[in-house]
């Protein structure tokens, strides 16, 4: 897997070692285990997917954590992302929309002694205001513009990575950045394809 991300032009050592450090295979459904390490997102039930290989590299490469920073991520999925974050920082905070998934990853992540990651399940357009500011926060899932609770709960110096477009559709992964006065800057880094955020309303249906 690491010889395909590095294909892409990818060669920051500390997210290649982040990345060939999290077990994929235990994160997806033992039916999808045989392609865990193929550069291809894997449906996880529920109607959600683990991203693709170099798509998480690249998002976790994008956010440029330093030890000891805090970070969020919107869109737990299978605690995947999370576990690489945690080679980077201790202070990961994940939100999951869908129940079943949030309880899933939290017990997982525990099982494969990802101890540190906190797990909440929630709307996490809202982000998770009690533990902002963050010096990172990735977003998993699509968003047709970005969330305002988001933007202000980033630090000024932080960074976001979010995929930004129709559901279904090609999405932007953008960048944003907030300098040291509170000044937000955004640009595109590439087209990407992600299942939409689900809000609160539409997951209690």
């Amino acid at each position: 897997m690491v010889r395909v991300i590095r294909d892409y032009g990818l060669v920051d050592a500390s997210v290649l070692r982040a990345m060939a450090a999290v077990p994929r295979h235990a994160f997806v459904p033992r039916r999808q285990q045989s392609e865990a390490y193929d550069d291809t997102p894997l449906p996880i039930g529920y109607g959600q997917t683990i991203s693709q290989p170099y798509i998480v590299a690249e998002m976790t490469r994008q956010l440029r954590l330093k030890p000891g920073d805090k970070v969020l991520e919107v869109g737990t999925g299978s605690g995947y992302q999370a576990a690489v974050l945690t080679e980077f920082t201790p202070n990961v905070f994940t939100i999951e929309i869908i129940e079943p998934l949030a309880t899933a990853a939290m017990e997982r992540l525990r099982r494969l002694g990802y101890t540190t990651v906190r797990v909440r399940h929630g709307d996490g357009y809202n982000g998770w205001p009690e533990e902002a500011p963050f010096d990172g926060i990735i977003v998993t899932c699509a968003v047709g513009q970005i969330p305002p609770p988001l933007v202000e709960q980033l630090a000024p110096g932080g960074r976001m990575v979010i995929p930004v477009g129709p559901p279904y559709a090609v999405q932007s992964l953008m960048l944003v950045e907030k300098d040291a006065d509170g000044t937000v800057r955004s640009r595109s880094l590439m087209p990407v394809r992600f299942v939409p955020l689900v809000r609160e309303e539409a997951a209690a249906r």
